[in-house]
């Protein structure tokens, strides 16, 4: 193992600067960067920012990307871009050692360099890695899910999707056509409900222009384990969105969990038993594995404990926030116990902690007073296809297309950037007006394998389940 180097860039005499480091590019990552960079004078402290990807996913849009009606490219902020004033480091964080100071790093050039890992130094730390998807041990899952948590996974879900299709249509194996037209959804949330509701309705609409494909020939399978489904919105849009979903003929199916999905059959613990090449996994999260690497005090959720201030819990000089944290909610009524007791980790409430929590950094470096995060969760929007969704926003119950206009009027707002607002608006604009694209381009997964063909080799397999990475216990 080696340090990175340190170079503080002060003159002789002259007080050195405040290394703050940020473990995280997502909502927290960027946002509390972004805010440092704007308050923090350049000869009070330098901001590095290490993360495993170049650039900020707005998960929101993910299932809108996944069903075409956004460019991958404007899902994602660039970094680099972004944040002029700060060292992004991209990297995968494998030990934080508090005491110390160090994180210990592995880069795109670690493996080149042969040397091992690097370790960080820092003077204030402040953790937002974010969270992973919660796996269980469900016999086939590892060889043939896939997960819906990053740009790569919904985009190749997409063209998975369609590449399904195409199967279908060109197979004369009746089992073949039925395993490949049958999608199952694992997750009654955001992820799992959007996700589902996108890309059923950008495949009704493909179906169109396959000759032998039907609507209805297409079996869309929800599987969720509660007794009911988003409940973020509340109880009384939960089951409206059970009664949409299945109006338009997608199998909800609640208090039912997924026993095993090998050799391609999903198998349900009601006993049902579809044949399948698609199952998409959205049940649920889990704290980024780094935490637990770490001698930061963590909660039995395997999250961060925090004080309302952002700081974690009994540790000077440590400051965390979103999926990461478990920050105590002074909102919630007297009384509350459990989960309700802190602030749920979703995105309302991560790039409202970002900007606290910088705020509360730079008080710290400067001697001044820290503030208390309190904030009361507004609502939620869902959307639940083109032109329809559900919402329950300060009390009030909103359902079809209002309800669908408020999630895309609320995510624009949010979405960071004005480059960002304006494409993804000028996009909406022109899938308004013109047909939706229906294009696979799953070969971009495997971008060698024409020429390997042509040089006289053979292109490696795809894996069994023709989708990108199945979920892991690594970050996304």
């Amino acid at each position: 193992m080696v340090k990175a180097a340190n170079s503080r860039g002060t003159a002789p005499g002259t007080p050195p600067r405040t290394r703050i480091l940020i473990v995280g590019g997502g909502y927290v990552g960027m946002y509390t960067a972004l805010r440092l960079q704007r308050k923090l004078r350049a000869d009070e402290a330098e901001v590095t920012v290490l993360t495993p990807d170049p650039y900020m996913t707005y998960q929101p849009f993910l299932p809108e990307a996944a069903a075409g009606s956004i460019s991958p490219r404007h899902v994602v902020v660039p970094l680099r871009r972004i944040l002029g004033r700060c060292r992004i480091v991209i990297g995968e964080a494998h030990r934080i050692d508090h005491a110390k100071r160090t994180v210990t790093v592995t880069t795109l050039a670690t493996e080149d360099e042969g040397t091992g890992p690097v370790e960080i130094a820092y003077d204030e730390l402040v953790l937002a890695p974010g969270s992973i998807s919660r796996t269980l041990p469900v016999p086939g899952l590892a060889d043939y899910a896939i997960g819906f948590k990053t740009v790569e996974e919904a985009i190749g879900l997409r063209n998975h999707v369609i590449e399904q299709m195409d199967i279908a249509s060109s197979t004369r194996d009746h089992a073949i056509r039925d395993a490949a037209l049958t999608f199952v959804f694992v997750g009654g949330g955001y992820a799992g409900v959007e996700a589902l509701a996108e890309l059923e309705d950008m495949a009704r609409y493909a179906a169109r222009y396959y000759h032998n494909i039907k609507p209805g020939d297409m079996k869309w399978v929800l599987v969720e384990a509660s007794d009911r489904i988003l409940p973020e919105v509340g109880p009384e849009m939960g089951v409206y969105t059970v009664r949409e979903l299945r109006r338009r003929n997608i199998d909800v199916r609640l208090e039912t969990r997924l026993d095993s999905c090998e050799n391609r059959v999903a198998v349900l613990s009601d006993g049902a038993r579809f044949p399948t090449r698609t199952v998409v996994w959205t049940a649920g999260v889990k704290p980024h594995p780094v935490l637990a690497a770490s001698d930061l005090p963590t909660n039995d959720h395997g999250r961060l404990d925090c004080t309302a201030f952002l700081t974690v819990e009994g540790t000077e000089h440590a400051f965390a926030a979103g999926d990461a944290a478990a920050v105590p909610d002074i909102t919630a009524p007297e009384g509350a116990e459990g989960p309700a007791r802190t602030c749920a980790p979703n995105a309302q409430h991560a790039v409202r902690q970002a900007k606290v929590l910088a705020d509360n950094l730079i008080a710290s470096l400067r001697g001044e007073v820290l503030t208390e995060y309190a904030h009361r969760y507004a609502g939620s929007v869902a959307s639940l296809g083109l032109h329809k969704g559900v919402a329950h926003i300060y009390g009030r119950k909103i359902k079809g297309y209002p309800a669908w206009f408020m999630h895309r009027a609320y995510h624009l707002s949010r979405v960071p950037t004005f480059n960002r607002k304006m494409r993804v608006l000028a996009e909406w604009t022109l899938s308004g007006l013109f047909k939706r694209e229906i294009v696979s381009l799953g070969s971009l997964e495997h971008p060698r394998a024409e020429f390997e063909l042509a040089a006289g080799g053979h292109p490696k397999a795809p894996p069994p389940h023709s989708a990108p990475n199945p979920p892991q216990d690594s970050p996304g």
